[in-house]
């Protein structure tokens, strides 16, 4: 192995550059701060290039429910970066943002999901690729639909599209209409 493919392996960088879909969250404090942190320290990463961003959407918790209402947006990134160096990244984001997991769905300031990573299906211990419930989940599946509707869920052989016109809890689901992220990263928004 050559020396920089060494450093690339080390690092967990791809040769190849992906597509991948992320979901983001915040239910604590400024939510909107949150998610743009966790957007800037992405896009500041030499690894991941943030492509587009969906609107920002308000949605009610799932799970535990009493707990203060969501923002939720997906934003797509090209990335060098492996699927499990993506991971360590996006947790590493959370930590920095004061993700605490004192409860599962409790609040949290962030919360980045790997929805997608290219076509690949990963089942392991750390990671699930395709994400596990994105296909139950109203607040995934309507801002992804907005910058993806036609990309296949691997697993599925269904389209975002498809998937959202099927899945419960749409109404809940509320847009933002007065905020454009992708207008303050400099992105075309949708």
């Amino acid at each position: 192995m050559t020396p920089s493919a060494w450093s690339s392996a080390a690092q967990g960088l791809n040769t190849m550059h992906n597509e991948a879909y992320l979901a983001l969250g915040s239910n604590m404090g400024d939510r909107l701060t949150y998610i743009r942190q966790a957007l800037l320290m992405m896009d500041n990463h030499p690894a991941i290039r943030l492509v587009a961003l969906s609107s920002v959407y308000e949605t009610k918790p799932v799970g535990f429910v009493e707990q203060a209402d969501f923002l939720n947006m997906v934003a797509l990134i090209d990335t060098s970066l492996a699927p499990q160096a993506l991971l360590s990244e996006v947790l590493n984001i959370e930590r920095t943002l004061h993700r605490k997991r004192d409860r599962k769905w409790g609040p949290r300031t962030i919360d980045i999901d790997i929805l997608l990573f290219g076509r690949e299906t990963i089942q392991s211990e750390q990671l699930t690729i395709p994400h596990a419930r994105m296909t139950e989940r109203a607040f995934v599946l309507t801002p992804l639909c907005e910058i993806a509707p036609d990309v296949t869920v691997p697993g599925t052989g269904q389209t975002v599209a498809a998937l959202l016109e099927h899945v419960s809890g749409k109404e809940g689901v509320l847009r933002c209409p007065r905020i454009s992220l992708a207008a303050e990263f400099g992105l075309t928004a949708n």
